[in-house]
Order: structure tokens, then sequence, then C-alpha cells
């Protein structure tokens, strides 16, 4: 049996009408007959252009990772000015190398800003399947509207991509993807129970692991479809390499910063060559820049953070590893308020500042994985708890942030937030401390697309002591849809009906409203 019948359980494969696409890919692609079973995507526009990209594959999950391919391929791409291609705005030829798996990163220039614009690629006598992509407004234009859907948190093994397929339904202009792309790790027969579809796949440490993470991942036909739909922009969190890492430090007992940094290496590629962003090659000390700044003409300002490339050790962890993020006090973890310690790394900090004292967009976006505002457990006395991997380990740097939000003064900060597996709409303050302080900027925190939530009652149990924390919702899988005007921005918190359900349903759990000039949500 191949590796990629391994990874396809006997439910996968009877999953309804929506899987069936993707059982004719794989057994075309088993035969030798289809180059593009992953699709295309496309990502991080300018006024000018946009990255394109697709993998070629025969067998997308051949043990080696390269899907079954072995020397280079040529490559055709084209940039239709519309959907039939009947006019190529663009064009070129590409090498497919090994050395990437296949991967193809085209960075496109020089075409019309703020359209629509077709794109496909061609090898060996095969058509890919079209994309749709956009460009964005030129900088000082007045744009009216921007509907943009935000993801995270996709385990293949919870469930379907059901809501992937809902937000291309939205015919969204930008698609966020906040982290947790994938799953690192398959559940064990313990949770057996737990597992909708199992990966088929042993933990991802290597570089064809991850490959085969995110090739699998990218078989599904609602995402897919999404990435077909339009551009996006991809940051990561910790399952692109290892739950709950930290820097260089990762919580396995034992794992020196110099080997974790060589399986963080591995995630770091697999991510690159998976996703549609622009050139982001490991440097001499195994790291890849990823944070960027984002101009949607005169409407908004996107800046996506690493959380988690650049940041200090876990507080409190013990030895050389970085120790596991935990719920502790102060009392116990007298280094959580250390002024010394990072979470996006001091470069980026400095980056994020600079950028913010010039934005001049009505809206400044800030994409970034965890839950910025806080959490706090306990009744606000001495024996507080907090969850140290979330920036409440790192209350120092969130200062330093809250701090420049409220003297740089950027147009109408909003912060887009994943990780947590529920929905949260929360006020930043300038002290998180402080319940009584400024807000600062608003928060919009989405739920998973499949992960299992946390603990609803025992959240929930917190919330009288976090005032600042407007609604949680730990209960439904799903995403958020939002559309930006220059007044006004609405955030709709979208449910789907079941994730063992190939063909979930959607329905809205409730709207969010935040006023151009008055931070602060409202229910809608």
């Amino acid at each position: 049996m191949s590796a990629l019948a391994r990874a396809l359980s006997r439910r996968t494969l009877l999953g309804g009408v929506v899987a069936a696409p993707v059982v004719l890919r794989f057994g075309l692609a088993q035969a030798g007959g289809f180059l593009f079973p992953l699709g295309v995507a496309s990502g991080d526009p300018s006024p000018d252009g946009f990255v394109l990209w697709t993998r070629l594959a025969v067998d997308p999950v051949a043990s080696d990772g390269l899907g079954g391919l072995g020397g280079p391929v040529e490559v055709r791409w084209e940039v239709g000015a519309d959907e039939n291609f009947k006019t190529l705005a663009a064009s070129g030829q590409v090498l497919a190398t090994s050395a990437s798996a296949h991967s193809l990163h085209v960075e496109v220039s020089g075409l019309r800003p703020g359209r629509p614009y077709w794109y496909r690629f061609i090898a060996q006598g095969q058509m890919s399947p079209a994309g749709r992509t956009l460009t964005a407004p030129a900088p000082q234009a007045r744009a009216e509207s921007l509907r943009m859907v935000v993801a995270s948190c996709s385990n293949w093994e919870s469930g379907y991509f059901s809501a992937y397929g809902h937000m291309a339904d939205e015919a969204p202009d930008l698609s966020l993807f906040l982290g947790d792309y994938i799953y690192e790790y398959t559940r064990g027969p313990e949770r057996a129970a737990d597992v909708v579809r199992p990966y088929g796949l042993e933990e991802a440490t290597t570089l064809a692991g991850y490959r085969n993470r995110y090739a699998l991942h990218r078989t599904d036909p609602h995402l897919q479809r999404l990435h077909a739909a339009a551009p996006c922009l991809a940051i990561w969190d910790d399952h692109e390499v290892h739950d709950d890492y930290s820097g260089i430090w990762t919580k396995t007992p034992g794992v020196a910063p110099t080997d974790f940094l060589r399986r963080r290496a591995a995630g770091y590629q697999a991510f690159y060559e998976s996703m549609p962003i622009r050139r982001a090659r490991l440097d001499g000390g195994l790291e890849t820049p990823i944070h960027r700044r984002v101009r949607y003409g005169r409407l908004a300002e996107f800046f996506m953070l690493d959380g988690r490339q650049h940041r200090s050790r876990q507080p409190c962890s013990t030895g050389e590893t970085g120790g596991k993020g935990q719920i502790v006090t102060d009392a116990a973890c007298n280094d959580r308020t250390d002024p010394s310690r990072t979470f996006l790394g001091f470069q980026q900090e400095r980056w994020l500042y600079d950028g913010l004292a010039r934005s001049e967009a009505a809206w400044t976006i800030l994409g970034q994985n965890l839950v910025m505002a806080g959490l706090r457990f306990g009744d606000g006395g001495p024996e507080t708890r907090y969850w140290t991997d979330t920036w409440d380990g790192f209350p120092a740097a969130r200062d330093r942030l809250t701090q420049a939000l409220a003297t740089l003064k950027p147009n109408n900060p909003v912060v887009l937030s994943g990780d947590y597996h529920s929905f949260w709409t929360n006020d930043v303050k300038l002290d998180a401390r402080d319940p009584a302080s400024t807000t600062v900027a608003t928060e919009f925190v989405g739920t998973s697309i499949t992960s299992t939530g946390p603990s609803y009652q025992g959240l929930m149990s917190a919330m009288p002591n976090n005032p600042h924390i407007k609604f949680f919702d730990s209960r439904v899988r799903g995403y958020m849809s939002i559309d930006i005007t220059p007044k006004v921005m609405t955030t709709r918190y979208q449910q789907i009906s079941d994730v063992r359900d190939p063909a979930a349903s959607l329905s809205t759990l409730n709207r969010w409203t935040v006023e151009a000039g008055r931070p602060g949500a409202e229910a809608a």
C-alpha cells in the first residue's frame, strides 16, 4: 500500500460528494497522470503584483517528501486579464526542482493596481486549475471596501475543512491565516475516538515530514477552493514546528536549542515551500523572517507579526529547554514580568513601532498568533494566574506595544488573533493590569477551523474578573468574516454545524462593529 493510501482512511474515501474530487485527483496522481493535485494559490498582494504558488506532485505524501518527482520540470505560468485568458497580462517560464520539493513562487510585478487577475500553470502538456487573485489598490487610492476572511488552527484529524469552503463562498478580497495551518503531531491510540480522518503520518520532525503534512492538507478540496478564490497573508504559530515552542527552545526535556534549531529550520522551510509568500530563505542563523507590512490603499495597513521565532524562552523554564507554556502566578514565576523579555524580538519590535509611526491608512491591523488582551484566572489578587504561552507570559513586551499604540496613535488599531480555538471580543488596555485604563485597540480572536476548543465552563468562570473581554465562546468551530469601510469595521463570527460533516452548514453566531475613531467593539 502506498504512503498516500495509508494517509487516507476508508471514512475519508467515503466522505461523500464533497470528498469525491480529492479521490479522483488521487487516482490520477497515482497513475502518474496529474501534476497539480495540490491546487494553486496566491498571496502577499502589492499594487502592481502578487505571489503565485503551486507545487507539482504525482504522489503528494511520498515518504521522501518529494511528491513522487525526481528531476527538474519546466513550468509555464500565465496571468490573464480576464477569466478566459483571452488577454495575457503577464507570463513566463520557471523551473520546479527537487531542492524546493517542486514548489514554485512566482513574484509577479508590473500589473495595474486594485483589480482582479486570473492565473494558471502549465507543465508537460497539463494545465493546473485556474485561480483568481487581486492586486492591492495604489497606496493613496481611496478604497471604499475590503472583505477578508480569517482562519487558524486546522487539524486534519479533528474534522473536515468545510469552513474553508464557506470562506471561499464569501468571495473575499483577502484571506488571512494566523497560524497552526498544519499540526505536527498525530494522535495515538488513546485518542482514537477523537480522530475524524487520520493523518496516517508519523509526527513531523524532518523536512520530509513537514512537507507531507502540508501536502495532505492541500489535497482538501475546500482548502484548494479558498486558495484559488483570493490572495492570502499567512503567518505561523507553534504547530508548524512543535507545540508551545518559544524562540529556539522546545518544551521537550533533554533537547538542546542547537538540536531544536534543526527541526525548526525544517518546519520553516516547509512553510515557505507551501505558502504563497515572498522569498523568505533560511539565513546563516537558521532564521526565516516572515513579518511584513502590506498596504491596502488608504483604507487599511496590515502588520503581519511573528510571535514565535524571535521571542524569549517561556517564563520560569528550567534547564536548557524552553519548558511548556503553563498557568502560573507571579509568586511562582518571578521572571514573567522581567522587562528584558520579548515576545516579538527586539528587532521586530523596532520595525513595528517604526511602521506604526508612519502608518497613514484609515485602519491599522495587527495580524498575529496569540491572544493579546490577556486573561486573569482568579480574583485579581496575588494568587491571580496567567497562561504564559500567550502575551500574558510577556507582560513587559505587551506594555511596550500598548504604550506605542497610545503614543504613536496609528489610526484605528485592530488586533486579529488565533490559537485559542474560540471566539473572543476584547478591549486591549493600555495597562492590562487595570481594567479601567484606556482602551488602545480592539482585538478579535477567531475560533479554530477544526481543532477542539478549551473548556467553555472553565473559562467562563474567569470572565467576571476580566471585564475587558466582551465575548467568549469555545464551543463552536468556524472563522471570522470582516468587512471594512473608511467609517466602520464589521466582524461576523461564522460557525459551522459539525466538523465531522464534510458538507457542514454555516450560520452567523454574532456580529461586532468598530466605528472609526472609537476604539472598542459593540455588538451589532
